[in-house]
């Protein structure tokens, strides 16, 4: 019986869209977190009959067809990149990105890693890091002897040293767009790759067309939205249910069935 196979799909479908709706509901307080949307296709269908073949010698055609699914499958968890709310954290060394593009990280082997989160911090050498210690490209270190630091939204970090009277410039911030943002590979820490899929890495100055602003002492919030994804969580469970029911009932008819025959 078909259907036990095709609800099983249907099941299995909406475990998967349960888990991606519980990862974005824990990562509601991770700072840049990217919602996720489970996305879903129906499977290959068996032709009883084609819709618009002939059905006699007369030249008439079947209007419909018969065709019988096999269920749905996961197409793709797409990621929502829309932009997250702006938290004041009044720390220095945090920065938001108001608009596109990703702050550009240097990962321990050497290679470049992509984030929005700019909960940045000091290394012991006063290099401009993550909170996991990997440095953010290009390179800013700040002098011992500084007493506060200023980015402004073009990302220009100044510094103002003890014994002078105006800020120096120890860096500039630069920004990282790609073609596809959905395509990039996210491999936790708050850090993605470059894939095929997204595209080549596009570096370009805050504030500069098609790149987004810098805020200082901010901090962008993740962009999931709690009661979304909780109706989002109650459909999903009233489909799984459905799906098991079907299954239950394609059981008994297959009990019944085999009753008839003995």
């Amino acid at each position: 019986m078909r259907a036990l196979s095709i609800a099983s799909t249907g099941m299995l479908a909406q475990q998967t869209n349960v888990e991606v709706i519980a990862n974005n509901l824990a990562n509601m307080n991770t700072t840049g977190f990217k919602q996720q949307r489970a996305e879903f296709q129906d499977l290959l269908y068996q032709n009883i009959q084609t819709p618009g073949a002939q059905t006699s010698d007369t030249g008439t055609y079947a209007p419909s067809g018969v065709q019988i699914g096999a269920g749905v499958r996961m197409s793709a968890i797409y990621r929502v990149t829309t932009q997250g709310d702006l938290k004041s954290t009044s720390n220095p060394y945090d920065v938001a990105i108001q608009g596109a593009g990703y702050f550009r990280i240097q990962q321990a082997d050497g290679t470049d890693a992509y984030t929005r989160a700019g909960n940045f911090g000091l290394s012991p050498q006063g290099q401009l890091v993550t909170q996991d210690g990997l440095v953010v490209q290009p390179g800013i270190a700040i002098p011992q002897n500084t007493l506060s630091v200023q980015i402004n939204a073009q990302g220009q970090v100044n510094a103002t040293v003890a014994g002078q009277a105006e800020a120096t410039t120890v860096g500039q911030l630069e920004l990282t767009r790609f073609p596809n943002e959905a395509g990039l590979n996210a491999v936790g820490g708050n850090l993605y790759l470059e894939t095929a899929a997204s595209g080549s890495p596009q570096a370009g100055v805050p504030g500069s067309t098609g790149y987004g602003t810098l805020q200082q002492g901010f901090l962008e919030t993740s962009n999931v939205n709690s009661v979304d994804e909780i109706t989002a969580l109650i459909t999903a469970q009233r489909a799984y249910e459905m799906n098991s029911k079907v299954v239950s009932a394609a059981d008994q008819m297959l009990q019944n069935t085999a009753r008839l025959g003995s």
